[in-house]
């Protein structure tokens, strides 16, 4: 699932077809209206009630705290009380100097789950052209979530992330990824600072790609690395799982459209 509740792009239309389409070099202001980021995450005692049916004194849990939406007043986690929540704003102001004076573009940004989890990212200008036609963009992805599921991470990535799927993929090569955990203040220009190395792995990161185009698949051996790569931990006694519906349409982008690319002709 997506799980996309809003979100702003510029270029291509995201596959799931959500979003607000906005032309490039908008200033910050925009895309926090746009991709449904311009709220606050508020905080306030965790209470209970002790009694028969509910009904008798109300006391409070000092040692945690329930953060919610100012624009809706939705819960979104019940959290330690040092727990350093990151806000929506904060994730897009951290690219205002880079797109003001630096060359980056913003290019997709937008809230997950309910507001638990919420990311922006810009396109950085690096990009790399394999056997010739078949590009690769550079982005600089931030993200965090306030249900303790992720910490703020700063990550550079060739994935364009639009929903909930693509960001785990866009995390899952954690290599150069800078995390700050949440019992930590989130400090923008130290990331930055670090951030002057990290972007640098761009390099790197190219000659992986094109030492793997020069490296032929053996149709025979492509089923089990999709499987590989598509399975999941099961539920109950079903250990893993196999999504065989995503298999098989990877599997026929591999046969059809991914076969005709050059980068694909020229490495066999």
């Amino acid at each position: 699932m997506h799980l996309v509740q809003t979100m702003a792009y510029a270029g291509a239309t995201p596959w799931h077809g959500l979003g607000n389409r906005l032309e490039r070099q908008q200033p910050i202001e925009v895309w926090k209206q746009q991709a449904g980021m311009d709220w606050q995450i508020e905080d306030s005692d965790v209470r209970f009630i002790t009694g028969s049916n509910a009904v008798g004194a109300i006391h409070s849990f000092p040692e945690q705290k329930v953060l919610y939406r100012s624009d809706t007043r939705e819960p979104l986690a019940v959290v330690s009380k040092r727990f350093k929540v990151v806000q929506p704003g904060e994730i897009l102001e951290f690219y205002r100097e880079l797109t003001q004076h630096s060359g980056f573009e913003l290019e997709t940004a937008g809230v997950l789950k309910g507001g638990k989890k919420f990311w922006a990212m810009d396109r950085t200008g690096q990009s790399t052209s394999l056997k010739g036609r078949d590009k690769v963009e550079g982005y600089l992805l931030l993200a965090t979530a306030c249900d303790g599921t992720l910490a703020t991470t700063a990550q550079f990535t060739s994935v364009r992330v639009v929903c909930n799927n693509t960001l785990q993929i866009a995390l899952g090569d954690s290599s150069g990824a800078i995390k700050v955990p949440h019992r930590s203040q989130f400090d923008p220009d130290a990331v930055k600072r670090q951030l002057g190395i990290t972007v640098s792995t761009w390099d790197g990161f190219v000659d992986r790609l094109k030492a793997l185009c020069e490296r032929s698949v053996d149709p025979d051996t492509v089923d089990g690395l999709l499987r590989r790569v598509l399975t999941y931990p099961g539920q109950g006694a079903s250990a893993e799982v196999v999504n065989e519906q995503a298999l098989a349409s990877v599997r026929a982008l591999y046969e059809g459209r991914g076969a005709r690319l050059r980068a694909a002709l020229t490495a066999g």
